[in-house]
């Protein structure tokens, strides 16, 4: 219920603007979000690859209704991969795009100007050497999402995506995105939807990212298993070990400021650990998603608040 609440106050113009201008907020907030400018995203990179981290970095912001905006968001990314591009991190560094911020939204012509922008950022991020993955947000974006994808594919093969595994349409996703080549982030979901279109209790979400992995971890592509808990942890590894693949050939992904000690562990045991690494001044939908999601970060939250 509590998860339910957060996730509909991250939609929540009034909310927004309550939690934003609370003065303790920032504080908490620096938890989960690397800073405010590039410069900030750069640091934090700098630190978790010290540290053993690969990386993927998501410039804040969505549901963009202004084209201006969209524009300035491209050329925060065409920023960021320059960044990236002078740490030359190759493989271990990547961005996440969300289409929403890029123009999705925008009219009748929102996914052709969204799919202008990725291609934009896509092909800066070839000449960095890092790759592309595609958040995916609510299910009413889905197909929008995937069809985009399939575009900037064939340009640029490498570009990867988010499935949501609570989303029941998402095993027959992935059977479609499981070939050579393909790049899939799967995660279990953290939009309030529909009982119609996504499983709502906790257990068959769990059920369904296991289905998910079970045919991600049989294909040719390269799954990336976005997870915090430590049985679908040890179910990935067992799956992965079924199928032949080595420790390249799967990744583990986890949310910056959520569990560093267990991100550590995995790291210092030979896996590759992706840290989500966001940033930026747009973090509050971002940042009610997370306190939504664990129970622990809310508690986390209220402790930080009290003290």
């Amino acid at each position: 219920m509590l998860g339910t609440v957060l996730t509909a106050a991250a939609q929540s113009p009034l909310a927004r603007r309550v939690v934003s201008e609370f003065p303790l907020t920032r504080r908490v907030v620096d938890r989960f979000v690397a800073g405010e400018d590039v410069a900030a995203a750069r640091a934090t990179v700098e630190r978790l690859a010290a540290d053993g981290f690969a990386v993927t970095v998501d410039h804040l912001g969505e549901h963009v209704r202004d084209a201006a905006v969209a524009a300035a968001t491209v050329k925060a990314y065409l920023a960021l991969l320059g960044e990236l591009r002078a740490l030359g991190l190759g493989d271990r560094a990547e961005v996440s795009v969300k289409l929403s911020a890029l123009g999705q939204a925008l009219g009748p012509d929102g996914e052709r100007i969204a799919l202008d922008h990725a291609r934009q950022i896509c092909a800066a991020a070839r000449e960095a050497g890092v790759q592309v993955t595609l958040d995916m947000e609510d299910h009413t974006t889905t197909d929008s999402t995937l069809a985009i994808l399939r575009e900037l594919r064939a340009d640029f093969p490498g570009t990867g995506v988010a499935l949501q595994a609570c989303l029941r349409r998402t095993e027959a996703d992935c059977r479609d995105l499981a070939g050579p080549g393909s790049r899939v982030r799967l995660v279990k979901g953290a939009y309030a939807e529909p009982a119609s279109v996504a499983y709502r209790d906790k257990h068959q979400v769990d059920l369904a990212y296991v289905r998910c992995l079970r045919v991600l971890m049989a294909g040719s592509g390269y799954p990336m298993v976005a997870t915090h808990d430590d049985r679908l942890i040890t179910i990935a590894e067992s799956l992965a070990a079924r199928h032949g693949r080595g420790r390249d050939g799967y990744e583990f992904q986890m949310l910056y400021g959520v569990r560093p000690g267990r991100q550590r562990e995995l790291a210092a045991s030979g896996r590759t650990v992706r840290i989500y690494v966001p940033y930026g001044t747009d973090w509050y939908g971002y940042f009610m998603r997370r306190l939504a999601e664990r129970p622990a970060n809310v508690a986390f939250f209220l402790r930080s608040l009290a003290s």
